[in-house]
C-alpha cells in the first residue's frame, strides 16, 4: 500500500476554483493517511507546475500522486509522463475530474460541488493506494501497413508512408483509382480538374516501389492482433490480359473502340451517375487510371464478339485470394451521394430533375451547348441541403461540403455556356473559409440567391410543360417567388459508402450517422478504439479533398509511429483471469466486443485466456463472470471497492 502520496488540486484557471474551494478540498484531504504533501495550483499543466511535481516526487520521495483537475482524456498522457520524468511508475499515477464531472456539472452550487469535490478526490487517494506499478506489454510489429481505398485520401496515405519507410497494400474496389475525385472537373477552390489531382497521385503510386496496388480488390476477413494482422483480400480480375496499354498505342486504342461498340450489352454508367450507358467491355475515363479496359462479368453474357477485335479480352481468368502480414490498416473508403427519395421535388418523376453530381457529369458531357434529354438548358434551380439537415430522418448532420460544391459548379456552367440562368434555393449558406469567395463570384455573377426555413421548403410543378419552383423566401419577408426553369439541380449531401462491409470485418464502431468513428475529433482524430486500425478521408465525416489530405497525412503519420520499431507497447489496464476460480462457463468469451478470449487447458481444466494483444480492458467480461474470476488489472476491486468506500462516508 502507498504512503507517500502527492495531491496536487488544479485551479484551471477559473474553471474549477470559481465553483469548487480548492483550499478547502486541499485542506481536507491533506490528513488523509499515506498522504505526504498537497498543494493547490493555478494550472496544473502548465510546464512550471508539471516541473513542482517532478522535484516533489524526487525530493519526498513520493510513491504515488492523484492530480485532481480536468478530464483524463486531456491530460492522463501528461501526467503519466510527469510520473516518468520524477522516476515513478506511470500506473501509480490518478487523475481525478473535478471539472467536468464538478464543477461545471454544479456551477449553481458551489457549496455541494465542494463537497463533491473533496469525495471524489478521497477516493482518488483510496484508489492509488492500491496501484501497482505496471509495466505495458511490448508485442512485435510489422512494419506494413494495407490501405483500403485508392481515392484521393488512400494514394495520399500510402505514399506518405511510403516515403517515412514503410511498405504498403494499397487495394481499391473498383477497376480504376481516384475515387470520387476522378468523376469531378474543375475542383474548388483551385480549379485544378479531378484529371490532374488523380494522375498526379497515380503517378507515384504506380512508381514507387514500397507500394504495390491492387485493383478490382476487396477485404473479405482479418485476423490477429495489431502489429501482426493477416488480412485476405480478393481480386477480381479485369478479364484483359497484361500489356493491354492504350495509352501508348493508337492503333490499340482504335480496336478497343472497335470491340466496345460490337458488345451487345449496355448499362447504366456508374461512373456518369447512369445519366449515360456503358457496355460491358467499358474503358477508363482520362481521369481514371490505370489505362487499360475491364469487363463487367456481372452484365457480361460472354458471346465473344469483342475477341473477335480485341486479342488480349481473356474471360477465362479466375479471382485470386491473397493473405497480407500487416501491422495496421487505415481505412480510406470515401462516400456515397444521397439517392433522392422517388417524387421528392420530383425526382424521377420529371424527367428534368436531377441531382448535383449528375450535374456536374453533364456539365462534362456536353461541350458547346447545355442540353438535357434533348433540351437546351439555360434556367438552373439549385434545390439545397437535399438529404442533409433532416428534421425527419436519418441525416441529420450537415455535409459541409454541399453548398460550395453547388455554387462551383453553377459558376462552371455559368463560364462554359453563354445564357446561363442560376437560381439557388438555400437554407442558408455555408462556405466556410476561402470558399466565400465563390459565393461572392456567384453574386457578381448575377445568381439569384432565395432561402427557405425547413417548415416550407420549395415546391417542384410542372405545368403546360413548363417546370416552376415556388418558395416562400426568407430574404424578402416570406414573398412567395416562382422560378420557371428548364433543370431543376438537387444538391444532395455525402453519405458512407452503401454495402461497405469493411466495418463489419474490421469491428470499426460507426456513429448515429453511420459515418466510421473516431476516438476523439480533436485528440485522437484518425485513431478507432481498434488498436492498429486508423481512418481518414470521407468515410469517417463529409470532408473536402483538403480535408482528407490532411487526415490522411495524420493517419499515415500516426501508422508509420507506431510500426516504424517493429516494436509495440500496449496498455497493460486488460482482463486478468484466476486460473484457481475460473471453471469455463464461456460466458465471459461470449460477451467480449473483441474476441480477445478463449478456451486453455490448465491442470486438467478448461479455463479461460486472454490474448494480451486484443483485450482493450473494457471491462465487459466481468459483471458476467459467476465465479468472480475476472480482475481489470489497474481497476481491480480492492481499488474500486475502497472507492465506494470513501464515497459513501
Amino acid at each position: 500500500m502507498k504512503n507517500k502520496i502527492g495531491i496536487y488540486i488544479c485551479q484551471c484557471g477559473s474553471n474549477i476554483s470559481d465553483y469548487v474551494d480548492v483550499e478547502k478540498v486541499r485542506d481536507e484531504v491533506a490528513t488523509m493517511d499515506g498522504v505526504a504533501l498537497a498543494r493547490t495550483t493555478m494550472f496544473a499543466c502548465s510546464d512550471s507546475a508539471q516541473n513542482e511535481i517532478i522535484e516533489d516526487i524526487r525530493n519526498e520521495h513520493l510513491d504515488a500522486i492523484v492530480v485532481a483537475s480536468c478530464s483524463p482524456k486531456l491530460h492522463l498522457f501528461t501526467f503519466r509522463n510527469v510520473a516518468i520524468r520524477g522516476g515513478l511508475n506511470p500506473y501509480n499515477y490518478v487523475q481525478v475530474n473535478i471539472r467536468e464531472q464538478d464543477s461545471w456539472a454544479h456551477s449553481d452550487n458551489p457549496a455541494e460541488a465542494t463537497i463533491k469535490a473533496v469525495k471524489l478526490v478521497k477516493a482518488g487517494i483510496e484508489r492509488v493506494k492500491y496501484s501497482k506499478a505496471l509495466v505495458p506489454i511490448d508485442i512485435p510489429a510489422t512494419n506494413r501497413v494495407l490501405v483500403i481505398g485508392a481515392g484521393v485520401a488512400g494514394m495520399r496515405a500510402a505514399i506518405d508512408l511510403s516515403s517515412m519507410g514503410t511498405k504498403v497494400y494499397l487495394i481499391e474496389r473498383e477497376h480504376f483509382v481516384g475515387g470520387r475525385t476522378s468523376q469531378w472537373s474543375r475542383l474548388f477552390t483551385s480549379n485544378e480538374t479531378g484529371e490532374e489531382v488523380v494522375y498526379r497521385l497515380y503517378n507515384q503510386v504506380e512508381k514507387d516501389p514500397n507500394i504495390t496496388l491492387y485493383t478490382g480488390t476487396e477485404l473479405v476477413s482479418m485476423k490477429g492482433t495489431v502489429g501482426n494482422f493477416v488480412a485476405t483480400i480478393t481480386i477480381t480480375p479485369r478479364y484483359i490480359s497484361p500489356g493491354c496499354n492504350i495509352d501508348e498505342d493508337a492503333e490499340l486504342e482504335k480496336r478497343l473502340q472497335k470491340a466496345i461498340d460490337a458488345c451487345p450489352v449496355e448499362i447504366p454508367d456508374p461512373f456518369n451517375f447512369n445519366i449515360a450507358t456503358q457496355k460491358a467491355l467499358y474503358r477508363n475515363f482520362h481521369s481514371e487510371f490505370p489505362v487499360c479496359p475491364a469487363i463487367d462479368m456481372k452484365s457480361c453474357t460472354r458471346c465473344g464478339e469483342c475477341k473477335k477485335y480485341l486479342e488480349y479480352v481473356d474471360l477465362d481468368q479466375q479471382e485470386e485470394t491473397l493473405d497480407l502480414h500487416i501491422g495496421a490498416i487505415i481505412t480510406a473508403t470515401g462516400f456515397d451521394t444521397y439517392e433522392p427519395e422517388p417524387s421528392l421535388y420530383g425526382y424521377q418523376t420529371l424527367d428534368n430533375v436531377i441531382t448535383l453530381p449528375q450535374f456536374k457529369r453533364l456539365i462534362e458531357l456536353n461541350e458547346e451547348k447545355l442540353t438535357f434529354h434533348n433540351r437546351h438548358i439555360r434556367n438552373i434551380a439549385y434545390i439545397y441541403c437535399v438529404g442533409s439537415r433532416q428534421t425527419e430522418g436519418e441525416n441529420k448532420y450537415c455535409s459541409r461540403y454541399c453548398c460550395t460544391s453547388a455554387i462551383h459548379a453553377a459558376i462552371h456552367a455559368k463560364s462554359k455556356y453563354e445564357g446561363i440562368n442560376n437560381y439557388h434555393f438555400n437554407r442558408g449558406i455555408r462556405t466556410y473559409g476561402k470558399q466565400e469567395t465563390l459565393y461572392s463570384e456567384a453574386l457578381e455573377n448575377g445568381d439569384v440567391f432565395l432561402q427557405f426555413d425547413e417548415d416550407h421548403p420549395p415546391t417542384v410543378d410542372l405545368k403546360s410543360g413548363k417546370t416552376s419552383v415556388t418558395v416562400r423566401d426568407i430574404l424578402t419577408s416570406d414573398h412567395e417567388i416562382t422560378a420557371l426553369v428548364d433543370l431543376v439541380v438537387l444538391v444532395t449531401a455525402m453519405v458512407p459508402r452503401a454495402h461497405n462491409q469493411v466495418a463489419g470485418i474490421l469491428k470499426i464502431p460507426v456513429g448515429r450517422d453511420h459515418f466510421f468513428n473516431e476516438i476523439h475529433p480533436k485528440l485522437k482524430p484518425v485513431e478507432t478504439v481498434i488498436d492498429g486500425i486508423f481512418i481518414c478521408g470521407a468515410c469517417q465525416a463529409p470532408h473536402n479533398i483538403t480535408e482528407s489530405t490532411k487526415s490522411a497525412l495524420s493517419a499515415a503519420s500516426k501508422a508509420n509511429a507506431m510500426l516504424r520499431e517493429e516494436k509495440i507497447k500496449l496498455e497493460p489496464t486488460i482482463a486478468k483471469i484466476s486460473a484457481e476460480l475460473c471453471t469455463w462457463c464461456n460466458a465471459c468469451s461470449e460477451i467480449c466486443p473483441f474476441d480477445a478470449i478463449t478456451k486453455k487447458q490448465f491442470n486438467g481444466k478448461d479455463i479461460a485466456r486472454v490474448d494480451e494483444s486484443i483485450c482493450k480492458g473494457c471491462g465487459m467480461c466481468l459483471p458476467v463472470c459467476d465465479q468472480n474470476a475476472i480482475e481489470l488489472i489497474g481497476y481491480t476491486d480492492t481499488e474500486i471497492e475502497s472507492m465506494i468506500d470513501q464515497l459513501a462516508v
